[in-house]
C-alpha cells in the first residue's frame, strides 16, 4: 500500500457540501492539512455550506459554486487537479421516482462532463463513489452477498442512473486511459445527513415528537456504513496503487432490518415502539442489500471501525446537539416531508 506523497496534492471534491462529501473534506483536511481541497457543489436542497463553516476561511480550502453539468465551469475547476473524488449525485430513491430526469442529468451527464475534463487535465486519479443499489436486490433469507462481480440489475431510476455513471467511468478508463477507482458503498449514516434518509429522519422525527414512518412491513434488510468509515475506505484506496478497479464498501457483519434499526433508535432515545407509523411501501422497494467487503479488507487491510450500535449512538448524540442545523432543513422541505411520509402533525 502506498503512502501520501510528500508534496501537497490538489484534490477536487464534487458534492462536498453534501452529507458524505462534507464528512470526507473534514476527514481529509484533518489528516492532510497541506493538501489543497476544492469543493465543487451546486448547493441543491441536500447541500449546505453550514457543513463546512469551520474550515471556510482556511487558505487550503476553496468553494466553487456551480453544476457538474456546466462544461466551462468544470474545465476551470479541474485545472491543476491531482485527484478527483466524485460524490456529487442526486441520491434519494423516493425523489428519483417523482422526477427521474434530474437524476439522469446529474448522475450520468454530470459524470461524463467531469470525466472529459479529467482526461483533458490528465488527473492522476478519478475516484467515483457509487452505490450497492446498482446490483438490484437479494431475496430475504438469501445467504449470498453482493460482490465486485455481481451483475448489474438496477431497479429504480436512481440506481439505473448510478449504474450508467459506473459504466461511463470504466469506459473512460478503457478508452482514454483515465486512471480511476470506484467504490460501491452500502447505506451511509452519521452526522450531517439530510433528514430525508431513514436513520436521520427517524432521529429527527423522534426529537420533534413526531411519528417515525416505516415503509411496508419494515423487513427490508440494509447494510449500514458509518460515514467516517466510508471516508477511511476512500482514503485507503486513494493512497494505494490500486488503479482501474472497484471495491465494495460495507459496514456490517450481521443482517439488520429497517424495523430493527428504528426500534434501536427509539429505545436509545427512551421512546416507545408505539412511535412507529407504518406507511404504504414505495414502488419497486428492494428487499435486501448485503455487501461482501472482503476484497478491500484483503487487498488494503480496511475494515469498519464502529459497530452499528456505536455508530447509531454517535449519530443520535450529534442530532441532539445540532438541532439548529437540521430543523431549518426540515422546515424548508416541509411540503416534501408531508407528502412523502403522510405526516400530518
Amino acid at each position: 500500500m502506498s503512502m501520501h506523497p510528500q508534496f501537497p496534492l490538489t484534490v477536487l471534491v464534487t458534492g462536498g457540501a453534501g452529507f458524505i462529501g462534507s464528512n470526507f473534506i473534514h476527514y481529509w483536511h484533518k489528516k492532510y492539512p497541506d493538501d489543497r481541497i476544492r469543493n465543487l457543489d451546486a448547493l441543491t436542497y441536500a447541500g449546505t455550506l453550514e457543513n463546512l463553516r469551520d474550515i471556510e476561511s482556511d487558505t487550503s480550502y476553496s468553494f466553487l459554486h456551480g453544476s457538474i453539468t456546466d462544461k466551462e465551469f468544470v474545465a476551470k475547476a479541474m485545472e491543476g487537479v491531482d485527484y478527483v473524488v466524485h460524490f456529487a449525485a442526486e441520491s434519494h430513491v423516493d425523489r428519483s421516482i417523482l422526477n427521474p430526469q434530474i437524476f439522469l442529468d446529474t448522475n450520468i451527464i454530470g459524470t461524463q462532463v467531469l470525466l472529459d475534463a479529467a482526461v483533458t487535465q490528465q488527473v492522476k486519479r478519478f475516484h467515483h463513489i457509487s452505490t450497492d443499489e446498482v446490483f438490484g436486490t437479494l431475496e430475504l433469507g438469501h445467504p449470498g452477498k453482493f460482490t465486485e462481480n455481481t451483475p448489474y440489475n438496477p431497479r429504480s431510476p436512481y440506481a439505473a442512473s448510478k449504474a450508467g455513471s459506473d459504466h461511463l467511468v470504466r469506459a473512460y478508463g478503457e478508452t482514454y486511459g483515465l486512471p480511476y477507482s470506484i467504490t460501491n458503498c452500502s447505506n451511509n449514516y452519521g452526522p450531517n445527513q439530510f433528514p430525508e434518509k431513514l436513520i436521520a429522519l427517524a432521529i429527527t422525527n423522534a426529537l420533534e415528537g413526531r411519528k417515525v414512518p416505516v415503509y411496508g412491513d419494515g423487513m427490508q434488510v440494509r447494510d449500514w456504513l458509518f460515514v467516517l468509515d466510508h471516508c477511511s475506505a476512500i482514503e485507503s484506496i486513494l493512497l494505494s496503487d490500486q488503479l482501474n478497479t472497484t471495491f465494495l464498501v460495507g459496514g456490517e457483519t450481521e443482517e439488520t432490518t429497517n424495523l430493527e434499526v428504528i426500534k434501536y433508535v427509539l429505545k436509545s432515545m427512551d421512546l416507545p415502539e408505539s412511535n412507529i407509523e407504518y406507511i404504504s411501501d414505495r414502488p419497486g422497494h428492494d428487499r435486501k442489500y448485503s455487501v461482501d467487503w472482503s476484497h478491500i479488507n484483503k487487498t488494503l487491510g480496511w475494515k469498519p471501525s464502529v459497530t452499528l450500535q456505536e455508530g447509531l449512538t454517535k449519530t443520535i448524540e450529534w442530532y441532539r446537539a445540532n438541532e439548529a442545523w437540521w430543523r431549518p432543513l426540515k422546515e424548508q422541505n416541509k411540503a416534501y416531508f408531508t407528502a412523502q411520509y403522510q405526516d400530518r402533525k
